[in-house]
C-alpha cells in the first residue's frame, strides 16, 4: 500500500519586492509568454465588455502587463499601483517610453490603505499579486472597495505545486536561462503561491464567491467574475 502524498505548505515570501538589483532583473526580464496569455485571457473571459473607462491595476510592479493592456485596449485608462519603490521607478520609465503617460498612472502605496484616483472601477485587474500577500483577505478587501457594479475583475496568479519535485522541473522549464535572482523569486513565489482550494476558501470568507477559479497553465490559476448587480 503505497503512502499518502503529503501536500507542498505554503511558504510566505517577502511581501515587497524592494531591492534594486530585484527590480533591475525583473524590468530586463523577457515576460512575453504569461503576460501576453493575462491579455489574451482577459479577452476571453470577457469578450463584449466595452473597454473604454478607467482600469485598476492592482500590484503593477514595473508596469509590463499594464501597457500590454493599455495597448490592447486604447480606449481605457489605467491606474496602478504597487507598494514597492524600486519597481514603480522602473514602471514610470517604461510608460514614459511607451508615450502612454497620458493614459496611464503608476501610484506608490500598499493595500489596503492605497489610495486610488476612483473610489470604483468598472474593470480590476492584477497580476502576480497574490502569492506576495501574507494576508490574501487584503486583496480580496480591495476588490471588493474598488470593484463597481457590473465591474470585471481578472486576477491571474501563480498556482502552487503539488511536490518540491514539480517545483524543481518548472523552475528548470521555465526559468533556466534566466538570472540567479529570477531563478531564486520564481521558486521561492511557486512555494508562496496558493491552491485552487485555498483560493476558494478565501473568497467564501471575503463574500466573493461570484469570482471563479480555474486552472490556466502547468503553473497559473485565474480567478474572474463580473461583478452582480
Amino acid at each position: 500500500m503505497s503512502e499518502p502524498v503529503t501536500p507542498l505548505p505554503r511558504t510566505p515570501e517577502p511581501e515587497l519586492m524592494a531591492g534594486a538589483e530585484q527590480a533591475r532583473a525583473y524590468a530586463e526580464a523577457d515576460f512575453t509568454e504569461p503576460h501576453d496569455r493575462f491579455v489574451a485571457l482577459f479577452g476571453e473571459s470577457f469578450p463584449e465588455l466595452g473597454m473604454n473607462g478607467r482600469v485598476a491595476d492592482l500590484g503593477c510592479g514595473t508596469a509590463d502587463v499594464t501597457l500590454r493592456f493599455a495597448r490592447a485596449y486604447p480606449d481605457c485608462r489605467i491606474d496602478g499601483v504597487d507598494g514597492s519603490a524600486a519597481m514603480l521607478l522602473h514602471g514610470h520609465a517604461a510608460v514614459a517610453a511607451a508615450g502612454l503617460g497620458e493614459r496611464v498612472t503608476l501610484l506608490h502605496g500598499r493595500l489596503p490603505e492605497a489610495v486610488l484616483p476612483a473610489a470604483t472601477y468598472p474593470v480590476v485587474i492584477s497580476n502576480s499579486l497574490l502569492h506576495h500577500l501574507h494576508r490574501p483577505g487584503v486583496l480580496w478587501a480591495t476588490v471588493d472597495r474598488l470593484a463597481d457594479t457590473d465591474a470585471a475583475v481578472f486576477i491571474m496568479d501563480l498556482l502552487r505545486p503539488d511536490s518540491a519535485a514539480v517545483v524543481d522541473r518548472l523552475v528548470a522549464t521555465y526559468a533556466a536561462d534566466e538570472p540567479e535572482v529570477l531563478q531564486r523569486d520564481f521558486r521561492a513565489s511557486l512555494h508562496a503561491a496558493f491552491t485552487v482550494a485555498e483560493v476558494r476558501a478565501q473568497l467564501r470568507d471575503a463574500a466573493l464567491e461570484w469570482l471563479d477559479v480555474c486552472v490556466v497553465s502547468d503553473r497559473h490559476l485565474v480567478i474572474s467574475g463580473v461583478r452582480p448587480g
